[in-house]
């Protein structure tokens, strides 16, 4: 198993994103969340998006892998079907969560996961980044950063760590990681 951890905004979707491209070995694992659905997003592609109530539904039915409230009443986590859907295509699964998250797939899984970081080059600029993307609003924005400074301090935890600071070394980084762990080839 790979997994991708990173706060929010330092480039962990599009490594991810270039690690399916460059490995057709390895399969999405589709999150799921309560939280409100983007204009660019598709149910089932980027997360699958569920009501509070169907969340705590699959918390209490043991049906996901790893969850959490990210923010009051924002849930995210990892269905166990999806797991069990890309190993019956013969792949492996790759994550793409947040810092938490990806602590907990490792605990599970232990030396069959991979624990990627992905960090920005600075506080500063990963700010810049996310003040880009005109998503959220304000209040949402300041949440976000508050969360990354705490989340920063995980890096130690992970099996490695790659600054994005330039995205195609970044790429390249994360493509060798991957390559050396499940001994396969681009």
């Amino acid at each position: 198993m790979i997994v991708v951890s990173a706060p929010s905004g330092a480039g962990k979707t599009t490594i991810v994103k270039h690690l399916l491209k460059s490995f057709p070995q390895l399969g999405f694992s589709v999150s799921a969340t309560s939280r409100t659905i983007r204009d660019c997003e598709l149910n089932g592609r980027e997360y699958y998006f569920l009501s509070s109530d169907d969340f705590r539904l699959l918390i209490d039915q043991g049906k996901l892998l790893e969850w959490q409230e990210v923010y009051a009443g924002s849930y995210y986590g990892t269905p166990v079907s999806e797991v069990e859907r890309i190993a019956s295509n013969g792949q492996f699964p790759v994550f793409d969560v947040d810092v938490v998250g990806g602590l907990n797939i490792k605990k599970m899984f232990g030396d069959k996961a991979l624990a990627i970081f992905i960090k920005p080059p600075s506080y500063e600029i990963l700010e810049l980044r996310l003040r880009s993307r005109a998503t959220d609003s304000e209040e949402s924005l300041q949440k976000r950063l508050d969360k990354v400074k705490w989340e920063l301090t995980f890096e130690k935890d992970f099996d490695c760590v790659i600054v994005n600071d330039k995205l195609e070394d970044a790429f390249n980084q994360a493509e060798k990681l991957v390559t050396d762990f499940l001994d396969l080839k681009p």
